[in-house]
């Protein structure tokens, strides 16, 4: 699989992002642009200017319409995806360290952190689609603080008004935003931060990474965890491949003792797990540094990593990929 090779950021990327038919791919990283690429060949499409923080975070709608984005200068904004033109900014007391569109688009939920007395909270906003977008309320339809450890990643659920977080302390929760009640949690989900958190397509499960150096799955509706991908490095992503039995994760060592370190034992690998059997089933190298970001092509057929080395490489699958048979010799019916 020869990468293809994005040069548009100066600094680490902190996110990276597949609009829903997977033709375009966005990156934001802590030099304040975020980017948008054609997603097969790596073409720069274009760039959203505006943030003057880290960008943290970034999703786009399921009709590529709007893109939102969470950044260090203590804004959410709103862009329109076609012409790059920012529609609407929110101001907080902190910064944005998580987005998260609602599967019909109509909201948006967002957190911010927890600093300078301020507490982490958690708010959804009820986006005006009407017109050209800029006529956003600036009041949140909810919000509220979780107790306790601090949200660090965050997503709805299937269920109207549900969304589950990822904390500090390893907790996984399900909260309902109307009341702001924690519904369910699962404060053994992991033993230290939640990095990253991705849903599969029908949203019925989820996978998350963490930096107690494994990734799991686990059930949207009972938060039990189904599966344990346990590595020797802190993970900062992972991300669940479609159509195949596949768990994708990424990290490495943090960036401050990378230089005490070969490139081998710094793990800067993307590597692939079986889903089912847990075993590790292929790494791909690349990155001078930490991966900290991994998102797959909604179809199936490619995937991108951002690392600490300020590069996102995009990684065509081939041919024997899809060839290969995951269960062995069993046939699956679809």
């Amino acid at each position: 699989m020869r990468p293809i090779l994005l040069q548009g950021h100066e600094r680490s990327l902190t996110q990276i992002k597949f609009n829903s038919e997977g033709d375009l791919l966005f990156s934001c990283s802590k030099d304040h642009i975020i980017n948008v690429w054609f997603s097969h060949n790596g073409e720069r499409l274009g760039t959203y200017e505006g943030h003057n923080g880290t960008v943290w975070t970034i999703d786009v709608d399921s009709q590529s319409r709007f893109l939102v984005s969470g950044s260090a200068d203590n804004e959410l904004r709103l862009w329109n995806v076609s012409d790059g033109k920012c529609l609407y900014v929110w101001e907080f007391p902190t910064a944005v360290k998580r987005v998260a569109f609602s599967d019909d688009d109509e909201r948006v939920v967002c957190i911010t952190e927890q600093r300078m007395g301020h507490q982490c909270v958690i708010r959804v906003f009820k986006l005006n689609r009407d017109g050209d977008g800029t006529a956003q309320s600036l009041e949140p339809e909810h919000m509220f603080s979780p107790i306790g450890s601090k949200a660090t990643v965050c997503a709805f659920t299937y269920t109207p008004n549900l969304i589950i977080t990822g904390h500090e302390s390893g907790k996984i929760a399900l909260f309902d935003v109307v009341t702001g009640t924690e519904v369910l949690n699962n404060e053994r989900a992991h033993m230290d931060v939640v990095t990253d958190l991705q849903l599969s397509t029908d949203r019925s499960y989820f996978v998350t990474s963490s930096k107690d150096k494994t990734a799991r799955i686990h059930d949207t509706k009972t938060l039990r965890v189904l599966k344990t991908f346990t590595t020797e490095t802190p993970l900062n992503s992972a991300a669940l491949a479609p159509n195949k039995p596949y768990v994708l994760v990424g990290g490495g060592q943090e960036a401050m003792q990378v230089t005490t370190t070969s490139l081998r034992q710094g793990k800067f690998e993307t590597r692939f797990w079986h889903k089912v059997f847990e075993e590790e089933v292929g790494r791909v190298k690349g990155h001078f540094g930490p991966i900290n970001t991994i998102a797959v092509h909604p179809a199936g057929t490619s995937y991108a990593s951002g690392g600490e080395d300020g590069f996102v490489r995009v990684h065509h699958f081939e041919e024997s990929y899809f060839r290969a048979k995951p269960y062995g010799d069993l046939q699956l019916e679809d």
